[in-house]
């Protein structure tokens, strides 16, 4: 179980809000996560990917959701993936090598970002793509902003992957930044949509960066597709 965080004098509680992972499982997550990680490519087109040599899970969401933050918590490492306040920072695929059994690619933001719109509409393609077509893709990470919820840049994304059978599952990211009432409404407004969906994977992940929390369980399953 997730400790809980603090938000002001409330105390939210992120458990995982689904089957719960055993301790040999959250143990494989840390041992994998506490492994190297390292810098492989970064590809602004599909002729530039990387080779194909171990199975992939990918980070995708709007502009500013936190896909990099989530890889630096994720892997323990502060400046691993780069973040920044400016929406539209990742402007390739990044690919890292985990542990040499499991490949991490974050992926460019749609959506809103401060830069031109061609340049822009370069990167949703890109990224669409790549989901449509990559075939050591083992999984979609899908970030939504808990204070924004699911908009639609990210139900036009899902249709993609529903339609591409690629298998994708959802993330709510900043969930310290509210209140317990209000995560719980997003949670089951998510979990609704998330049930409509033939690729979604049923199990909502509720995260925080900055905090950590859910971090562990998501680790521990993701893990279950790294190579043995």
């Amino acid at each position: 179980m997730e400790q809980p965080a603090f938000h002001g004098t409330a105390m939210v509680h992120y458990e995982a809000r689904g089957a719960e992972l055993t301790s040999d499982q959250l143990e494989a997550g840390r041992l994998l996560f506490a492994g190297q990680c390292e810098f492989v490519a970064a590809a602004n087109n599909m002729h530039t990917l990387p080779p194909i040599s171990l199975p992939e899970v990918s980070f995708a969401g709007r502009s500013n959701v936190g896909k990099s933050s989530l890889v630096n918590a994720l892997t323990g490492r502060k400046t691993l993936a780069r973040t920044s306040r400016t929406p539209g920072r990742t402007r390739q695929l990044i690919f890292f090598d985990l542990a040499q059994r499991l490949q991490l690619v974050d992926l460019p933001g749609y959506g809103y970002a401060s830069a031109p719109k061609a340049d822009i509409k370069a990167w949703t393609d890109l990224t669409r793509k790549f989901l449509a077509g990559r075939t050591s893709l083992k999984r979609v990470f899908l970030l939504i902003d808990s204070r924004r919820g699911i908009g639609k840049a990210d139900m036009e994304i899902m249709e993609l992957l529903d339609h591409t059978a690629v298998s994708w599952a959802a993330v709510l990211t900043k969930a310290d930044k509210l209140k317990p009432g209000e995560c719980e409404v997003v949670c089951e407004a998510a979990e609704t949509t998330i049930a409509t969906h033939v690729a979604a994977f049923p199990e909502l992940f509720v995260t925080s960066s900055e905090r950590g929390d859910g971090v562990e369980h998501l680790r521990g399953h993701i893990a279950m597709f790294a190579e043995n």
